[in-house]
């Protein structure tokens, strides 16, 4: 049974995203929204929708290693399997000028997920700035593609101008409807489904939210990044990346940590019954992993100005050992702190 509920709701996740992404573009465009802003806020951030569902519902259920570890590891999950696949299709050709503001934002906001990782800070403050700093990201980019024709507003446009939905006002509203409600069943399905596979195998609900749950909610930017590099369009695929991850950790985080509080100190009352400090449920290697991932992207973005197939090979090569390490095939040290 819990095979099943794995199984459903990773193909709602799946197809709700995709029609939701599809509706809410479609209705964009019947208001006149450019694509610019369609492919920014919409495309860029839309694929993230299941995450976002996921870790809301996970949360809700008291599962906060399936919330977090569905965040870290999707970010994980979008570089070392997501870019990995698009550049090993076709070689990903990049745009400096974008990824050097993208990219670098990116950067540091994976540096402020080891910061809130490392303080435990998943408060409702926390949530509110990380929030703000999304939307004055967003507002900021908006204005100064719209002022100029750069090109990361190339890249945004091309983003949006991806997404084949030209449906009318009325079906398109259905369908985006209708995806949603997809996704978040689909969500409550996976949350429920993964929640049995980690007490019948004796995993930790963290690594099922780093690996089976992070991979499945991560399928709308495999879907996405796929159908881009046949097309030759790997710029769109990184831009979606970038996107994606900037919203993993500004957005989801930032409303979970506003809608509900949590801890990543794993049981706190058990750690202290036991005369112990809890450890984080967060270990060094998914910290590294995330950090590691995100300064390959652009490292290898940076150098010819393309990621190729082979090194496309280097981050998938990168995934299967970070799997390897997650289920304790290699023998790893947690180098969090325990306070």
């Amino acid at each position: 049974m819990m095979y099943l509920l794995v199984l459903g709701g990773l193909i709602l996740l799946l197809v709700g995203g995709e029609a939701l992404v599809r509706g809410a573009v479609s209705v964009a465009r019947k208001l006149n929204i450019s694509e610019l802003v369609i492919g920014l806020t919409l495309v860029g951030f839309g694929t993230s929708v299941p995450e976002l569902v996921t870790s809301l519902q996970a949360i809700e259920k008291g599962a906060v290693g399936i919330a977090i570890g569905n965040v870290v590891g999707s970010n994980i999950a979008n570089i070392f399997l997501v870019l990995a696949i698009a550049a090993i299709i076709s070689p990903v050709f990049v745009h400096p000028q974008a990824l050097a503001r993208d990219g670098t934002f990116m950067l540091a906001v994976t540096g402020v997920l080891c910061a809130l990782l490392w303080f435990d800070q998943f408060n409702r403050l926390s949530g509110f700035l990380l929030l703000a700093l999304l939307t004055a990201y967003l507002v900021l980019s908006l204005v100064a593609d719209q002022r100029r024709q750069s090109a990361a507003a190339e890249l945004h446009q091309a983003e949006g101008e991806s997404v084949e939905a030209h449906y009318g006002l009325g079906v398109g509203l259905l369908i985006a409807l209708a995806g949603l409600a997809g996704v978040v069943i689909g969500a409550n399905l996976l949350v429920n489904g993964a929640t049995s596979l980690a007490l019948s195998f004796g995993i930790s609900e963290t690594v099922i939210g780093l690996t089976i749950v992070a991979i499945g909610t991560s399928l709308p930017e495999l879907a996405t990044s796929i159908v881009a590099a046949y097309r030759k369009r790997g710029d769109v695929a990184l831009g979606n990346i970038i996107g994606s991850n900037i919203f993993n950790i500004l957005g989801i985080l930032g409303i979970t940590s506003l809608v509900s509080p949590f801890t990543v100190r794993g049981d706190i009352t058990a750690g202290a019954l036991a005369g112990a400090q809890p450890v984080s449920i967060i270990s060094s290697v998914d910290v590294g992993a995330v950090v590691l991932s995100a300064g390959l992207l652009m490292l290898f973005a940076m150098t010819g100005r393309k990621i190729a197939r082979w090194e496309g090979a280097v981050l998938l090569l990168g995934y299967i050992l970070y799997m390897g390490l997650t289920f304790d095939l290699i023998p790893t040290v947690n180098l969090i702190p325990n306070v």
